[in-house]
């Protein structure tokens, strides 16, 4: 596995000024961005078979041991307030529990009964779809609970940054960076988590994009639990219809604080206009805004 060679390179790092070992550390993390742009179809693929499965309910799975299970934990919990994706359509299966999120955990990426276990306890079918995660592709926690997935008919996607793995092989949508041996040798929670965690930053974010949680460019699903963020909902409203401060005020307010509901009410609907405008275009805000001029 290249993210486990040794680099002779970098066999005298400890003696190196500060400087440059900064300056090689730097230079991994860019290598690991630009080793992503490669996946990039293989994301968009894994997304857009993603919507459908999830517009019908399903879950987003995170599976993954060590740095790659928190790495998507850190993914998962940020869709709900950025997105307002459910926090009961979130799964977590992490080798060794909850506690390993915090605290190493020994032993238990070797688990495959565990593994398996995770999606038999959780129900995983059809409609969900489920990420794993591993640096070396050869995690059996990992690789058991994307294969027990598939056997229940859920989408399987395997993030890996080694090529020829196990975690590729059984999964439906193979996503790649391989970002080859590390600054300091094995510590995957370098280089490699860091292109981990640019691939699930781009595939979740386009999930939530392709499920109309985004307008141009904006966060019109965010959940607005401060004060910074409620400020951040009237100055969307602002800018997506052009009112005055105070419209969008009490638009969002007559609304509920839903911003969706708030533009169209800015734009001239009643609440139930709105509101229904936005159900029959199943959320999409684009459309319902197409759609004003007949039911206004």
């Amino acid at each position: 596995m290249a993210t486990e060679h040794f680099s002779t390179r970098y066999q005298d790092l400890d003696t190196w000024p500060s400087l440059d070992v900064l300056s090689a550390f730097l230079e991994g993390q860019l290598s690991a961005v630009a080793a992503v742009r490669p996946s990039l179809p293989a994301i968009a693929s894994a997304a857009e078979e993603a919507v459908p499965r999830l517009r019908r309910g399903g879950r987003l799975v995170y599976a993954g041991a060590g740095t790659s299970g928190r790495i998507g934990v850190q993914d998962g919990t940020e869709l709900p307030p950025t997105f307002n994706w459910p926090d009961d359509r979130i799964v977590y299966l992490i080798a060794g529990g909850e506690g390993a999120i915090m605290q190493a955990v020994e032993n238990a990426e070797d688990s495959v009964e565990d593994g398996i276990a995770g999606i038999r306890d959780n129900k995983i079918g059809p409609d969900d779809v489920v990420i794993g995660v591993a640096a070396s592709g050869r995690t059996p926690f990992t690789i058991a609970a994307l294969q027990e997935a598939a056997a229940r008919g859920a989408q399987t996607i395997g993030i890996s940054n080694n090529p020829d793995t196990p975690l590729l092989e059984v999964c439906s949508h193979p996503i790649l960076a391989d970002t080859g041996e590390e600054v300091v040798a094995g510590s995957t929670r370098m280089k490699a988590g860091t292109a981990q965690k640019v691939i699930l930053n781009l595939l979740s974010t386009l999930i939530m994009v392709r499920m109309d949680r985004v307008y141009r460019g904006l966060m019109v699903n965010m959940r607005a639990t401060n004060a910074k963020l409620r400020r951040r909902s009237e100055i969307m409203v602002m800018q997506i219809t052009d009112c005055d401060e105070a419209t969008a005020t009490d638009a969002i307010l007559e609304a509920g604080g839903d911003l969706k509901t708030a533009v169209l009410i800015a734009m001239g609907a009643s609440l139930a206009q709105a509101q229904g405008a936005l159900e029959r275009h199943d959320g999409n805000l684009r459309k319902a805004l197409a759609d004003l001029p007949k039911t206004s």
